[in-house]
């Protein structure tokens, strides 16, 4: 279960982050997780619930926004259809995953003085 170890280094980021900036405390964190990321988004949640303890975060909602995953022709840019063969359907060029593979740390709100 990797998504302990992403979780971590999360929870690290967001303390690093908010003691550059001097904040009392978190409020909410906002994470993107692609469907073709190979992170389970319940795993990530639950990990958070766990790992957040005794941290900046320990009070901090986490917001798990999900993106569908989307192939594109490498070549014309071409939309390759969801279940479609990864074929570009006009010029036939091998299609590649153009969106839904990423784990992006979205925003962090934080308390300030």
């Amino acid at each position: 279960m990797h998504e302990y170890s992403l979780v971590q280094s999360m929870v690290q980021r967001v303390e690093e982050e908010a003691r550059a900036r001097h904040a009392t405390g978190v409020h909410r964190v906002r994470v993107r997780i692609g469907h073709s990321s190979g992170v389970e988004a319940d795993l990530f949640a639950s990990a958070y619930d766990i790992l957040r303890a005794g941290t900046l975060c320990a009070d901090a909602e986490l917001v798990i926004a999900r993106e569908s995953t989307e192939w594109r022709c490498g070549a014309c840019g071409t939309a390759v259809p969801a279940g479609a063969e990864l074929v570009c359907p006009n010029c036939g060029f091998p299609a590649r995953l153009a969106r839904g593979d990423d784990l992006v740390l979205e925003r962090i709100e934080l308390e300030v003085p």
